[in-house]
């Protein structure tokens, strides 16, 4: 579904970048523990976090345990806001990608579904562009398909038809 709301955009942007070399599964089933965490997702506490908060969450079970990680998330909230900051804000910047609206693709067998695209590719150009980290055109296509702003569910599918009237 179409998702605008900032904060939780944050979220997914955090959650597609932990899920690197991952199954998503994994993920959400630490979901819960990445949003005691990471501050409820909140890009203003995530950003003020500082060493002692990076040894805290590597020794937090709950979640993805790896360094290069929690650091890029940390990094990930301060570019965040950074963005944010501009008109718009980070919803506008990152739905500019898509020229404001879904794509509306038309697959017919999942396996069509592109692990990347030519958006995804821009996206995450200018994302590294502005200091975020793991968000390369894998990580940016699963973050577009995440938060609504491609259909990727095949035509047959009942929410294919939902999605594409909006």
């Amino acid at each position: 579904m179409p998702l605008h709301d900032e904060r939780r955009l944050f979220e997914f942007l955090v959650l597609e970048g932990a899920q690197a070399g991952l199954s998503w599964i994994t993920i959400l089933r630490k979901r819960e523990a990445y949003r005691r965490a990471f501050a409820g997702f909140d890009p203003e506490a995530v950003a003020a976090f500082g060493r002692r908060d990076v040894t805290r969450l590597l020794g937090d079970a709950g979640i993805v345990r790896n360094r290069l990680k929690i650091e890029a998330a940390i990094g990930n909230a301060r570019a965040f806001l950074a963005v944010r900051s501009e008109p718009g804000g980070f919803d506008a910047f990152v739905w500019s990608f898509v020229g404001g609206a879904p794509l509306q693709n038309r697959w017919r067998r999942p396996a069509e579904v592109p692990a990347r695209t030519a958006e995804a590719e821009a996206l995450s150009r200018e994302l590294k562009r502005r200091g975020f980290r793991f968000v390369g055109p894998t990580i940016c296509y699963a973050l577009m398909q995440a938060v609504g702003m491609v259909n990727d569910h095949v035509v047959d599918c009942f929410r294919h038809r939902q999605l594409a009237r909006r």
